[in-house]
């Protein structure tokens, strides 16, 4: 079983920055894909950014691409994902999640494993 568990989330004006870090448990987390989406009241949950076992490659959705930076520490079984330059819109539900089997692929929820509970990230106007 892995538990992943998200933190960081928060207020902050439009034009701020916060960091969200997801912590996972499990024995081979090093080896798992691992992944940020988000999801808006209302709305389906989107993907944000995911980073491959490695950490080699690292992949964003066209509207956080710029101000968002995904990253991993291994050693930690730990993704960190800074966020800048926040907007309105950005305001979500953030939830990380881990893919047993790096794949490839990245950008949709059913691709992923397990998933934390999520942290509510808001940004005012």
């Amino acid at each position: 079983q892995v538990h992943v568990v998200e933190s960081g989330g928060g207020l902050v004006q439009a034009g701020g920055s916060l960091r969200l870090s997801c912590a996972a448990s499990g024995r081979t987390c090093s080896s798992y894909a691992m992944g940020w989406f988000r999801q808006a009241p209302g709305k389906e949950r989107d993907f944000v950014a995911a980073i491959n076992w490695s950490g080699e490659s690292t992949y964003y959705a066209d509207s956080v691409k710029g101000r968002f930076t995904i990253s991993r520490d291994n050693d930690k079984n730990t993704v960190d994902l800074p966020m800048n330059s926040l907007k309105p819109e950005d305001t979500a539900v953030y939830y990380c999640a881990a893919a047993v089997r790096d794949t490839g692929g990245y950008f949709y929820t059913y691709e992923y494993d397990y998933w934390g509970q999520g942290t509510q990230v808001t940004v005012s106007s």
